[in-house]
């Protein structure tokens, strides 16, 4: 059983992030990827990770991930591959960010939703 199952299961409440990015442009896209693969490979290896995956939806790059508390999040947005984005991502993209805690994890069919009307603008 995953992690996140085992959460879910026990009733356990977790940290859920929502975010969606849209490029610039096509070179803007390509400095996005710059950053976004190795995110994505600190954020797997990330402690206190439950879930991470990314989709591409309407034009618009989202990550959905869980966590093991907010704690571990920012832990992992503060620093690595993840900092260096967030420094570059003026210039790259426009988008937002949602976070919360959940007792279980949204669909990839709600999450375009609950990012568009309570997501953050960056």
């Amino acid at each position: 059983m995953s992690r996140l199952a085992d959460y879910v299961q026990n009733g356990r409440t977790f940290y859920v992030s929502i975010t969606g990015l849209k490029p610039r442009g096509p070179w803007a896209y390509l400095l996005f990827l710059r950053h976004a693969i190795p995110s994505k490979i600190q954020a797997d290896r990330a402690p206190g990770i439950l879930f991470s995956e990314v989709r591409r939806i309407n034009k618009i790059e989202h990550t959905l991930t869980a966590w093991e508390s907010r704690e571990a999040m920012r832990a992992y947005i503060s620093s690595g591959a993840h900092l260096k984005a967030m420094k570059a991502f003026r210039r790259i993209a426009t988008g937002k960010t949602i976070g919360y805690e959940a007792r279980e994890l949204p669909s990839w069919d709600e999450v375009p939703r609950i990012w568009q009307e309570k997501g953050r603008e960056y």
